[in-house]
């Protein structure tokens, strides 16, 4: 084999993972595709040392300092396929042929579904948000909306308020039931039933929302779950299990971010329903330091 370990995915959790597996002097492979799901946003926003830095910056050093160390092959390109051979896991990349490992680390992501909105796709990252967390601080204080499109947006639209007035958007798919509306109501939430038809104002900027009847409401930001399925095909051609999350499918992994698939570990968006800069880092991070002990302890009992 030319590497110990290929890992799939460049983004947060995949170089996290790699460094702690480079520092470990084993023989690593990163195979980068180069569509990161954070490519929408200007800037990675509450991840410590990082604030307020685009995130292509932040894997760009990222890939400059694991590129220092000797034991570590940083290729762009997109894996095809990839299958179980003996010992070995085989890879194939696009334009690139096979490359082995004895293990591997899926660091592959996820891609949103947002809803058939006018003028949602084009502010995505922008104006139009997923999370309060990474970005609720930069439009603080604005008309806030919050559009219902999945079971837990009444949660999520009690949280809004902290970062401004409030808008919670029913689109009349999730009515909030009598206990959720009396909290909303006693956070300032405003409930608006009449569904969100167009996002309004000089794109990317958000100014305003056009409802079904007609009318408009002003807005500065609307955060909205998308829908999520896996960026990459290599764990279901691999056999990895996986688990219903609340926006998608999720690879199954245990505490130390092994599959289902021995040998096989997973980081990242594409093995958690928490989707934050610095829990995929901190999850390739546990992916690495557990594959590297994978390599190194046998297996108890």
């Amino acid at each position: 084999m030319s590497y110990e370990v290929i890992v799939i995915g460049g983004n947060f959790a995949g170089l996290s993972a790699a460094m702690q597996l480079t520092r470990a002097r084993r023989r690593v492979l990163l195979v980068d595709a180069g569509a990161p799901r954070n490519r929408f946003s200007l800037a990675s926003h509450g991840f410590l040392g990082q604030d307020g830095r685009a995130p292509v910056a932040i894997m760009g050093e990222g890939k400059r300092q694991l590129s220092l160390y000797p034991n570590i092959t940083l290729r762009d390109g997109k894996v095809s396929r990839a299958q179980k051979e003996g010992d070995e896991f085989v890879v194939t990349i696009e334009g690139g042929g096979e490359e082995r490992a004895a293990r591997l680390i899926l660091a592959t992501g996820v891609s949103d579904t947002l809803p058939d909105i006018l003028g949602l796709r084009e502010r995505w990252g922008r104006s139009a948000l997923h999370c309060p967390y990474c970005h609720g601080y930069e439009v603080s204080g604005g008309e806030l909306g919050i559009l219902a499109n999945h079971p837990h947006s009444a949660h999520s639209a009690m949280m809004i308020p902290d970062w401004g007035a409030t808008t919670f958007f029913t689109q009349v798919l999730f009515e909030p039931d009598e206990e959720q509306l009396a909290r909303l109501t006693a956070r300032g939430v405003r409930i608006e039933r009449s569904p969100v038809v167009e996002l309004l104002g000089d794109s990317p900027k958000l100014q305003a929302v056009r409802l079904a009847d007609g009318r408009t409401v002003p807005l500065d930001a609307i955060f909205v779950a998308p829908k999520t399925a896996m960026a990459s095909p290599i764990a279901e051609q691999l056999g990895c299990a996986f688990d219903d999350g609340p926006f998608g499918p999720v690879i199954r992994t245990g505490e130390n971010k092994e599959t289902s698939v021995k040998g096989i570990f997973a980081a990242g968006d594409a093995a958690s329903s928490m989707h934050n800069a610095t829990l995929a880092s901190a999850s390739g991070v546990l992916a690495g330091v557990h594959c590297h002990q994978s390599m190194v302890m046998p297996p108890a009992g």
